[in-house]
């Protein structure tokens, strides 16, 4: 794999992340045709927080998999390798008044395996087959509380890139559609001790930390996860705040 498409957009430092929420380049949904701006809005949540909006990069393909489980096959093939990653995204809605729970909003995940391959993807051509392995991708509507859950594996790396997530959010069609693109990224420390069992462990060749990845250092420390272990088990949950109005 080569390195995923430029930077889109101009991507937000912390501290103008926290203050200035309705700044264009924020974490806010937008048209086809254009940034949806509006005026900079104060906090009312702790949680309810603005992120960068990075590049989509490989291998998005909106192949309608509606599903939390995204580690095997649709038609019932064999689990991916990897450690357990339950996944949460939290997304809220920003408006002048506050933050509140954004939902029937679509969340799409998708990303590389243990070994940085993605599914369905043309060794050869390197283009996306829609009839080959569907695994590791999906999509969740966000309930009542605007939740979308996942159970994912810790993902793998490829060159040029550090250990990342991909992931969307959009709106009902219907409603206008609208929607946001970013990445999540992992703490080094955590990597480097979950890469010395099967099947990581596999992988040769040098990991690029998150440093060493130019995506990442626009804004990437925005996007980190906080990871907790339960057993074998990882858990992880992103706060998100989208401003649509």
């Amino acid at each position: 794999m080569e390195n995923d498409d430029g930077q889109v957009g101009r991507i937000l430092n912390r501290r103008e992340a926290l203050g200035l929420i309705g700044a264009s380049s924020a974490a806010m949904f937008v048209s086809s045709s254009s940034l949806h701006g509006s005026p900079a809005v104060p906090f009312r949540l702790p949680a309810c927080i603005v992120r960068p909006r990075q590049t989509e990069g490989p291998y998005f393909v909106d192949a309608k998999l509606e599903r939390a489980d995204i580690r095997s096959e649709p038609a019932g093939g064999p689990c991916c390798n990897g450690r357990l990653l339950n996944l949460a995204f939290r997304v809220s809605r920003i408006n002048q008044l506050g933050c509140a729970p954004l939902t029937d909003a679509l969340v799409d995940v998708w990303q590389c395996d243990a070994m940085g391959v993605y599914s369905g993807v043309n060794d050869i051509n390197g283009y996306f087959d829609t009839v080959g392995k569907q695994f590791l991708r999906g999509y969740q509507v966000t309930d009542a509380a605007g939740t979308a859950q996942f159970q994912t594996i810790y993902p793998g790396w490829y060159q040029g890139r550090t250990v990342h997530i991909h992931f969307k959010v959009r709106t009902d069609a219907s409603a206008g559609a609208r929607e946001f693109t970013s990445q999540l990224y992992f703490d080094d420390a955590l990597t480097d001790r979950i890469y010395t069992v099967d099947p990581y462990v596999g992988h040769e060749g040098r990991r690029p930390r998150n440093s060493d990845d130019a995506i990442f250092r626009s804004g990437g420390d925005q996007l980190l996860v906080d990871v907790t272990e339960n057993g074998d088990d990882l858990s992880a949950v992103f706060d998100i705040g989208l401003q649509i109005d």
